[in-house]
């Protein structure tokens, strides 16, 4: 494989929106869309993926910025993870995006990288990253999930071909809020949730999510739904800066009293979406906020895991975090 440069192709930067759906309904799945470009030119420079064009649409103002509205908040898609951690309105209604948007990466990454392109990126997995011809890149193997393969850091839940895990700590956190993203395409827009954003396997194993080349994502909208609710975040990684989640978590708790009125909680790193963990959320739901109860709901989080070789330690990693998340939010 050479990678001593990249290969060649047009490079288009539209300066609004509406040139930009243009353009990718013109160009189609010939072309690829930028936005940090923080995975995009790995993919590029590896030569792993080719293009005949690249979209920028880092010159889009209408794709930036965070705007109140009478429901809540709308995040531009290319706003960055910095703008998005600096944030007083987000810091003080939505701590838990905040949280989990400090934790990408590294200062310097966060500066480019936005919160569109954090939940759009493809998975980290070694070996479809090296342009093996496994299932996601429309072989018929899973290199992964053979007795040899290195799987520390796939899933551990609802596999189905592909062991891979979406490597986004913003993700867990926007589906713990309930949120929708608009997408756009030269037919007009569409909101999804934030939980059928992320596509399984079983669906298309070849995405990660729903979107498809004639689409941009613009906009991400967050509900008051969880406007102030008491909210735990965590990752768990190899290092603390730069590293992709073993494991991470996100959740969001509405109380009354010690009494756990409602609560949502999402996990990253586990499943090759982020995963809701519904029944630890029904466990504790309409009960005390309480060690017992949280140890109860923790034990429950792994039910149905099916650990491949080398990565057993997430199950009571997960375990542990849930405890933790509705123990200390």
């Amino acid at each position: 494989m050479s990678k001593d440069m990249m290969p060649m192709f047009e490079l288009y930067q539209p300066a609004d929106i509406g040139t930009a759906l243009d353009l990718v309904d013109k160009l189609g799945a010939d072309s690829w869309k930028v936005a940090g470009g923080q995975d995009s030119l790995d993919w590029l420079k590896d030569r792993a993926k080719r293009t005949q064009a690249v979209v920028d649409l880092s010159r889009i103002p209408e794709l930036k910025g965070i705007r109140e509205t009478a429901d809540g908040i709308e995040i531009g898609a290319m706003t960055t993870l910095t703008e998005i951690t600096e944030s007083a309105v987000i810091t003080e209604r939505f701590g838990l995006l905040a949280a989990a948007a400090g934790k990408v990466a590294s200062p310097q990454i966060r500066n480019v990288g936005t919160i569109g392109g954090n939940i759009s990126q493809d998975t980290r997995c070694w070996y479809y990253r090296a342009g093996m011809d496994c299932y996601r890149a429309g072989g018929t193997t899973c290199y992964a999930d053979t007795p040899e393969g290195m799987n520390r850091e796939h899933c551990i839940f609802e596999a189905d071909r592909c062991v891979a895990v979406t490597p986004s700590d913003t993700a867990p956190a926007l589906v713990a809020l309930d949120a929708s993203m608009v997408i756009s395409n030269a037919d007009g827009e569409r909101v999804v949730t934030a939980e059928d954003f992320f596509v399984r396997p079983e669906i298309d194993i070849e995405r990660m999510t729903v979107l498809q080349p004639e689409d941009i994502l613009t906009a991400i909208r967050i509900p008051n739904t969880w406007r102030g609710a008491a909210y735990y975040f965590e990752k768990v990684a190899d290092r603390n800066t730069w590293d992709f989640a073993l494991v991470n978590i996100a959740a969001v708790i509405k109380t009354s009293g010690e009494t756990i009125d409602d609560i949502r909680i999402a996990a990253g790193g586990v499943e090759c979406v982020p995963r809701r963990l519904t029944v630890a959320e029904d466990i504790v739901r309409g009960g005390p906020k309480d060690a017992e109860s949280a140890a109860l709901a923790g034990g429950s989080a792994s039910r149905g895991a099916t650990p491949l070789n080398f990565n057993h330690f997430k199950v009571p990693l997960l375990e542990n975090l849930v405890t933790r998340a509705i123990r200390d939010a």
